[in-house]
């Protein structure tokens, strides 16, 4: 057997893809597709389409000169993208790096900034939600499946 046979037996097609994608229980898949929205999203508006002061005074403890301020958040927004898409197929694992990383991130804001904790639409609030979806993924991935959904 050749190495490209061996890869071609073992390769999974895009159709197969979407039908496993789509056989996961609702719960899960919607948990999956609002993590991977949120992370794309802060990603892509925040720290590419729009630069936002906010992320800027953020990193700037870590990176005083602006100009290269800029470059890290650019390069931070490209990684949550990749998270985020990330989330749509990983396994356990990742939701529970997922946690973490959203708990360091509030640690992150609580220590550099912690006046962003009393504004609308703060932190606080989209860090706590975004670890229950994880919690919940978690455990949908975790509980017997008699129905062959996951």
């Amino acid at each position: 057997m050749t190495v490209n046979t061996y890869l071609a037996e073992r390769t999974l097609k895009p159709a197969t893809l979407m039908k496993q994608f789509f056989r996961q229980s609702p719960v899960l898949l919607v948990c999956r597709l609002a993590l991977a929205f949120s992370w794309i999203y802060q990603g892509a508006v925040p720290k590419i389409v729009c630069k936002s002061p906010g992320e800027v005074g953020l990193i700037a403890p870590i990176a005083p000169a602006y100009r290269i301020a800029c470059t890290l958040i650019t390069w931070m927004g490209y990684g949550e993208i990749v998270f985020g898409l990330l989330l749509l197929v990983a396994g356990r694992w990742l939701f529970g790096l997922n946690v973490a990383v959203l708990l360091l991130l509030l640690g992150w804001v609580a220590v550099v900034d912690p006046g962003m904790f009393t504004l609308p639409f703060n932190p606080l609030t989209l860090n706590v939600s975004l670890i229950g979806l994880s919690l919940i993924a978690l455990y949908e991935l975790n509980r017997p499946d008699p129905d062959g959904m996951r």
